[in-house]
Formats: structure tokens, C-alpha cells, sequence
């Protein structure tokens, strides 16, 4: 019996779909990939190119060798957008194209790509590179295709801008209709409304949060192809209403180009922002909280201007500083709104969560240990630290203390078995629970009261722990466990029962950091992924909100929003969370009353 593609699992062929749907799936199906790793489909505008790849796609999960993992809308994007939108898809979050050639070089899973409309790709100022497809095909298209486990299906009017592939070894055409291969289709610029129809104010400013989607998203692109066009660009630039509703590709294409005026401090913002921005489903409130937190360090200004429309949203940042690296943070309990944090060198700070000061705190500085991948504070006490070879240290304590103890106990236990080696630290907000994971995939839980001898030990995992936390039930005074492993599981664990059977949630991607905090309307527990998205639980219910990392997130620590002096007390359900990394830290101002209460963008 055939193991091929049956071809009555797609729907039932007609037109083009019956003229060249059987030869696309004898490709898909049958072509070496070691031979063909490029099938171009072929043809003048309005000639079925479309239809042809749409009904390829309704059918194509239902055979292994014509399954398309990732589709991308070429049209009027270029490398960098392209990148972002096929990392997207496929779970590694947005990446710049060098970026993603890397993951997906050590990825050696099959990968099956759909490009539409490859030959209208390209943005910006027409003497760029990024305006040519010939540049998206060179700087991605191409060394994509020389991965050996990479196929694609590209749909493609002209075939000129295509002699850089040569790694994709023999190429497969088929043409669809025999009129010349000539886009006859007008510019996606000159779609767009007149300047004059815009809606403005009174005094004559545009309001692009009424302006049709047209006009937002080709606004940029008319006033490139005006007689005097620098005017026009500047004031769009510098026009925050269209940095938050207009095209983010066309902006990025824009500002990659140094010949045009922009703001200070606004390619930086850009650069930070625009892999996030370019995500289809986030909404206004969304797209401005994200720009507000990219330019609170390079554009304060813009920032300033922002905040306003911020006012009622779920969260914001309140600060960002790329100026130093961070290893390892930690909230210390009893002291609301400060975060003990430790920078690559081992050096600990007490860090101000609401406004991103650092004090150096000397007593408690870990010189002489190797960089930090863990760190659980206790106030006055001391801190007990992880090593990123999987030795614990107490610091701030007598001789004898109970964090000594519990540093020689896993150390023991990592000398005589290597997979029981810490491999990440949290505590409880409270300060009387210290909590690891090991290499084996094992969480260990400590009471500081208790004085035990042994921790309380479960497998949650199939893999290594990379980050783990707890918190101190108020009811029962039960400790509830929450891990995550290189598996790409999340579990919890009331210690007073057995560990849950099944993950509460899975994911193709790698948590890297999390932590706890009880609020008025519930525990919050944040999940930091390698994918750049931040997942907030409201534990009581279950429900998650995504939101974006703007930066690679190693460690996280969450407070009690600080008291800030003169202003009225801030609701008991608002957060501070830190976010820190290889790259810088920020923080987040969290609600969480509003995080689960207005309607999130969809996953």
C-alpha cells in the first residue's frame, strides 16, 4: 500500500488546482531533498499562483513529507521582517536573520516552508538594499535553503532576482498560465488614501488611530516616493501617534537607512522594539506599552509622551538600563520593593525594584565565587547563591547558619551523583522556604524553621531544572512548588500531596527564569521562555497572559509594587517585576487585577 500523500485528503481539485496540484505534490512528495529543495511556482499576476499554494496548504498536514511548518506573506517585507515572522512560527520568537540561520543550524528537525509573493518583497527608500527581493534572497532565502533539512515552495512572478540559489541544488518550476512573467499589479504605495483625506484635529494633526489600516500601514511609503520627501518622513517619524499605529516594517526599513533624520535615541528604540511591534495580533494598548518600554533608556521623550496612554493598562515599564549585565536577582523578603542582584563578576547589589538604582552591598558580596546562576535572599540573614557549576554558597550568616547546611548537604549529594547537582534556586516570598532543582530533574524543598536534616524531595522532571520557585499558601500554611526543566514543562506541587500528573503547560521552547507573588486577587507566578514572551498565571484559574521580553531574561524577581512618598498607596494587586539578563534589566509595573480582567492579545 502507498505511503504517499493522498491526494483526496486536500479539497477536490479544480482550474489551476487540477492543472498543477498533482505535480506540486509529486514534488513535495517524491523529490530527493538532497537533489531539490526548491520548488518555484511560476507566473504572470492573476494567473491561479495563489490559489494553487492555498490549496496546497489546506491539505498539507496530512502527510509528513508535505507538511508546511511555516508560511510567510512576502509582500512588501524584507530579511530582517521576514525573520522575525518565520521565527515566530516556528517557537524560537523574533529573531534577526543571523539569529535565526544559527538556531535553525543546530535544529536538525525537517523544516517546510511556504514564501508567497516572494517578487513583490522589499521596503524602504528604493536605493537600498532592503527594496531589492534580490537582498531577502541573499541575506535569508539562500542560506536557508543550503540546510540540508530545509524544503520550500516559493511563489514567484520573475525569476531574475534569483541566481544566488545555488545551494538548493536542482530547482523545480512550475509555471502556471504563459503570459509573460510580469507583475502588471499597481505599488502597495499608491493604495493608499491622500494626505488630504486623513482625519485630523482641529490643528491639523493626523489622527492615524482613525485613519484606515491603508493609510497607516503605506503612509511611509507614499512619502518616500514624493518629489520632496524628507519633510514628509521626518514628520512621520517624529509623529508618536504613527510610530504607534503605522507599519513597523516600513519604519524599520526606514530607519535602518542613516541618510534619514530621525529623533535621538529613536533607531535604538526602534531596533528593540520593531521584532515585538511587527507581531499582527497585539493591539493599540499593547503596541504602545511596548514602545513605551523600549524607548524609556533611548527616548525618553517618546517615553514621557506614552505614558499617558498607559494609564489604564494592565502593565508598563517603569525602567530599562542596558548598562549592566545581570546573573541573578532575588526579592528579599520583609523589605518590599528591593532586589538583591548579582552582575557576571559575582559582585551582589541591592537594587531599588521601582526605580533601577543599585546600591553596593558590601557585606554580602560574593567575591571569589564563580558567576552566579541562582540567588534566594532572606533579609538581614544572608543569601545562599548558586555557581553555574552547580555549587551553592552562603553568605551574610554565622558559622553554622542554616543556609551553610544546606549548602554542604547538596553538595555532598553533587559529589557522590553529578545528575543531583543543583541546577537552579528560588524561595519563598516569606523568606522561610528555600527551594532547588538538580540535574536529574528532582526539587528539593527546605524549611528555615523546621531545622531539618534532609529537604523534601520529588522527580518532577525528565530533564534538567532550569528555574524554581515557591510560595507559602496563606490558608494552610502548605508550600505550593512551581518548576520548569529543559523538557519544556511547567509543573506545580503542593508539598503536601503528591506532584500533579501532567505539566500545566508544555511548550517547544526553554524557560529560563521564574518567580512568584501573592496578590489580593491571587498568587501571580511569571514564566520567562527563550522564545521572548513573558507568561504571567493567575494560579487560582489557570488563565495566562503573554507578554513580550524585549530582552534576553536569565532571572526574574517580583515585589510588592514600592510605596512611593506623597503619592496615595497603590492597590495591594500591583506588582514590580524584574527582568534581567546577559543584555541589561528592566522592570514592569504589574496590575493584577487588570492583567486577567482585560482581554489579552491571542497566543
Amino acid at each position: 500500500m502507498s505511503t504517499g500523500p493522498d491526494i483526496t485528503r486536500w479539497p477536490p481539485p479544480d482550474g489551476v488546482t487540477a492543472a498543477h496540484g498533482p505535480a506540486l505534490l509529486e514534488w513535495a512528495a517524491c523529490a530527493p531533498p538532497e537533489k531539490s529543495r526548491l520548488c518555484l511556482v511560476r507566473g504572470a499576476r492573476g494567473r491561479g499562483k495563489s490559489q494553487l499554494l492555498a490549496w496546497f496548504l489546506a491539505g498539507s498536514a496530512s502527510h509528513p513529507s508535505t507538511t508546511v511548518h511555516a508560511t510567510l506573506l512576502a509582500e512588501g517585507l524584507f530579511a530582517d521582517a521576514v525573520a522575525w515572522e518565520l521565527g515566530r512560527q516556528l517557537g524560537y520568537g523574533p529573531l534577526a536573520p543571523e539569529r535565526l540561520l544559527e538556531r535553525l543550524a543546530v535544529d536538525q528537525r525537517p523544516l517546510f516552508v511556504l514564501v508567497v509573493d516572494l517578487h513583490r518583497s522589499g521596503r524602504g527608500p528604493a536605493d537600498r538594499p532592503a527594496a531589492d527581493p534580490a537582498a531577502l534572497v541573499r541575506d535569508l532565502l539562500a542560506p536557508l535553503l543550503e540546510l540540508p533539512q530545509t524544503r520550500a515552495v516559493v511563489e514567484v512572478g520573475d525569476t531574475a532576482f534569483l541566481d544566488g540559489l545555488t545551494g538548493a541544488g536542482i530547482v523545480t518550476t512550475i509555471d502556471v498560465g504563459d503570459e509573460p512573467f510580469k507583475d502588471a499589479g499597481a505599488t502597495a504605495a499608491a493604495t493608499a488614501e491622500d494626505d488630504s483625506l486623513l482625519p485630523r484635529t482641529p490643528e491639523g494633526r493626523v489622527q492615524w488611530d482613525k485613519a484606515s489600516g491603508t493609510a497607516r500601514e503605506h503612509a511611509l511609503d507614499r512619502a518616500l516616493t514624493a518629489p520632496e520627501p524628507e519633510p514628509a518622513i521626518v514628520g512621520l517619524v517624529s509623529d508618536p501617534g504613527f510610530l504607534v499605529h503605522g507599519s513597523t516594517v516600513s519604519l524599520a526599513a526606514c530607519l535602518a537607512d542613516e541618510r534619514i533624520p530621525a529623533p535621538r535615541g529613536l533607531r535604538q528604540t526602534w531596533k528593540l522594539a520593531a521584532p515585538h511591534l511587527s507581531n499582527a495580533q497585539y493591539e493599540t494598548a499593547e503596541r504602545a506599552a511596548v514602545l513605551h518600554a523600549a524607548a524609556l533608556e533611548s527616548s525618553p521623550l517618546l517615553a514621557r509622551y506614552l505614558s499617558p496612554l498607559l494609564a489604564d493598562h494592565a502593565w508598563a515599564a517603569v525602567w530599562a538600563r542596558q548598562d549592566t549585565a545581570v546573573s541573578a536577582l532575588a526579592a528579599v523578603p520583609g523589605k518590599p520593593g528591593t532586589i538583591l542582584a548579582a552582575d557576571p563578576l559575582g559582585s551582589l547589589f541591592e537594587l531599588d525594584a521601582g526605580t533601577g538604582t543599585y546600591r553596593v552591598s558590601v557585606p554580602r558580596t560574593a567575591a571569589g565565587v564563580p558567576r552566579l546562576d541562582g540567588m534566594a535572599a532572606f533579609g538581614e540573614h544572608g543569601a545562599l547563591l548558586l555557581s553555574d557549576t552547580g555549587a551553592l554558597h552562603s553568605v551574610g550568616e554565622e558559622p553554622g547558619g542554616v543556609l551553610g547546611r544546606i549548602a554542604a548537604h547538596h553538595g555532598r549529594a553533587g559529589l557522590a551523583h553529578a545528575d543531583l547537582r543543583p541546577s537552579a534556586l528560588g524561595h519563598s516570598p516569606c523568606g522561610k522556604v528555600v527551594v532547588l532543582g538538580d540535574e536529574q530533574g528532582s526539587v528539593h524543598v527546605w524549611s528555615l524553621e523546621a531545622g531539618e536534616a534532609a529537604p523534601l524531595s520529588r522527580v518532577l522532571h525528565s530533564a534538567p531544572v532550569t528555574a524554581v520557585t515557591c510560595l507559602v499558601l496563606s490558608g494552610d500554611g502548605q508550600t505550593l512548588v512551581m518548576s520548569t526543566a529543559m523538557d519544556g514543562t511547567v509543573r506545580l506541587w503542593k508539598t503536601s500531596a503528591d506532584p500533579m500528573p501532567r505539566p500545566v503547560e508544555q511548550r517547544p521552547a526553554l524557560a529560563t527564569a521564574m518567580t512568584v507573588q501573592q496578590t489580593s486577587v491571587g498568587p501571580l507566578l511569571a514564566v520567562a521562555w527563550n522564545d521572548a514572551s513573558l507568561h504571567l498565571w493567575h494560579l487560582p484559574s489557570g488563565r495566562v497572559r503573554a507578554l513580550p521580553l524585549l530582552l534576553p531574561c536569565s532571572s526574574l524577581a517580583c515585589t510588592p509594587a514600592p510605596a512611593v512618598a506623597d503619592q496615595p498607596a497603590l492597590s495591594d494587586s500591583r506588582l514590580c517585576l524584574t527582568i534581567g539578563g546577559s543584555e541589561g534589566s528592566y522592570a514592569l509595573s504589574l496590575d493584577a487585577e487588570r492583567l486577567w480582567s482585560q482581554s489579552p492579545p491571542a497566543a
